[in-house]
């Protein structure tokens, strides 16, 4: 006997093309991530209030409902403009996001009279404008994906954000200090109550301008003139960009007296040169005229003052930071000894002494946040981080357009990076800096400037991934999603 026959499912039969059935799985399983983020979240909320309150509220779960109903509003536009992309990138942000708004509440909580805690709306304190700024961010991150349906589009005006970029960084120098400068880093344009650090914005135009710049230029800039221990160095006439890019970074590091924004700039264009020659050569040479600007900093600001003063005094704090432990060292030793009473497992969200940290709600939020959970609690939080950047990277190798591929790796790199720096100066790795940790720090510029970067992540991201029934790449390659289905197609042989 023979088995029955059974009808092939197939998209033919069902009447659903391939393409539309890798989107929705795809962003279903971005819903169901997305879901567990909140629940996360909302999990954060009740610990912190049982160990603040010694009970927990019937409302604890409201402001992981506030954002949950943001981040569905960006999920079903990710579904409705770009179905392709990666479904792990809004939820880990979310996540991060989350928890950002949750420990900026429990500092409110801390602050707040034990008798006032257990009434304390979800929009009031630093907390609650978390919230608001991030309502903000993912309007303007959705936004951004309404208006750019093609990350190439984007190119065209790259000359133009070149200008604004650097039009941007330049604002907060030429201003008097009383509008630009705060805890000694001239970042910021304040205007009564009201402040913008415009520098979180122009790192995104300039990458769009190094990105196209990179994309002409590339074959000049891979040429080689000598070998040198297995490495190919470039052409002398060709170093006129990086000197050119490691002029204004130290002109940042003058003005502004920040080093973290002045390696933040540098650092993206090498990389993304790199990216764009695959060059080792390009990395040492950035590294070594990076090095070389900080030390030369550091001994002017030493011997003559002046601009490079802040500098030297912040690298005389990380070099020694008990040296006055009260005095100009107390910050850096307030985050040390936070991050070392956190040990392994931390002392339990709301059960810390966070409050002791200056600027925690800024600059120390990871070390606040290690305090009370743990190493093991920041590691999963990196985790995240490294997850964002890998996801980045992959959407620029997965790309087709050079362009794409830069400025996803440029992007992806730049968040990486930021960590990396914010991360490195509370734990006395490299001198503190004013950079603030994506998604946890409070304020509107780093949040909005960030989720705007994820936008454009999300773009590139979907452009790679789309099948080319749907406009992508080509079938079967990294870009162009899964191969077609080849059952009932007619053949040819064809003879040499």
């Amino acid at each position: 006997m023979t088995a029955a026959a059974h009808p092939v499912v197939s998209p033919v039969t069902t009447g659903e093309r391939p393409g539309v059935r890798l989107a929705r799985s795809r962003r279903n399983a971005e819903l169901s991530l997305l879901v567990l983020a909140m629940v996360l979240v909302a999990a954060y909320g009740a610990i912190v209030e049982a160990n603040l309150l010694d009970t927990v509220t019937r409302d604890f779960w409201m402001p992981a409902a506030a954002l949950g109903l943001v981040f569905l509003g960006m999920h079903l536009v990710i579904r409705w403009l770009a179905p392709f992309a990666d479904p792990a990138l809004l939820p880990a942000v979310a996540l991060l996001n989350g928890i950002g708004v949750g420990f900026l509440r429990r500092l409110d909580l801390g602050k707040a009279a034990p008798a006032d805690r257990e009434t304390l709306a979800i929009f009031a304190g630093t907390g609650g404008r978390q919230l608001a700024w991030t309502l903000a961010a993912v309007v303007l991150a959705a936004g951004l994906l309404v208006l750019m349906r093609d990350h190439r589009a984007v190119s065209r005006y790259a000359y133009t954000l070149g200008l604004a970029g650097i039009v941007l960084v330049m604002i907060p120098a030429v201003l008097p200090g009383r509008f630009s400068e705060i805890n000694g880093a001239k970042l910021w344009i304040r205007v009564g109550g009201f402040s913008i650090q415009p520098g979180e914005f122009a790192k995104l135009a300039l990458l769009v301008f190094f990105a196209y710049y990179l994309v002409r230029k590339r074959e000049v800039l891979s040429l080689a003139s000598r070998r040198i221990l297995g490495i190919d160095f470039p052409r002398g006439r060709d170093l006129g960009p990086v000197l050119g890019v490691w002029m204004i970074s130290l002109l940042v590091l003058v003005f502004e007296k920040d080093l973290g924004t002045s390696l933040l700039y540098f650092g993206m264009f090498v990389v993304t040169l790199y990216i764009a020659t695959e060059r080792v050569s390009w990395l040492l040479i950035g590294l070594v005229l990076f090095f070389g600007g900080a030390y030369l900093a550091y001994v002017l600001g030493g011997t003559v003052g002046g601009p490079f003063a802040n500098f030297y005094t912040r690298a005389e704090i990380w070099l020694d930071p008990f040296a006055e432990p009260y005095d100009r060292g107390y910050q850096l030793v307030q985050g040390l000894l936070g991050l070392g009473s956190g040990g392994l497992f931390g002392s339990g969200p709301g059960a810390g002494e966070p409050l002791e940290i200056p600027e925690v709600q800024n600059d120390f939020i990871f070390a606040g946040i290690g305090e009370e959970i743990g190493l093991f609690g920041l590691t999963a939080l990196l985790v995240v981080y490294l997850l964002i950047v890998e996801r980045g990277l992959r959407a620029g190798l997965a790309v087709r357009d050079s362009f794409g591929k830069l400025v996803a790796g440029g992007l992806a790199f730049t968040l990486g990076l930021q960590v990396f720096v914010i991360v490195g100066g509370i734990s006395k790795l490299i001198p503190l800096t004013g950079q603030t940790t994506p998604f946890l720090s409070a304020g509107g510029s780093s949040l909005m400037a960030n989720w705007l970067l994820i936008a454009v992540l999300l773009r590139i991201s979907d452009a790679a991934r789309r099948p080319v029934a749907q406009g992508g790449g080509p079938a079967g390659r990294p870009g162009g999603g899964p191969p077609e289905q080849l059952h009932g197609a007619p053949t040819e042989v064809i003879r040499p």
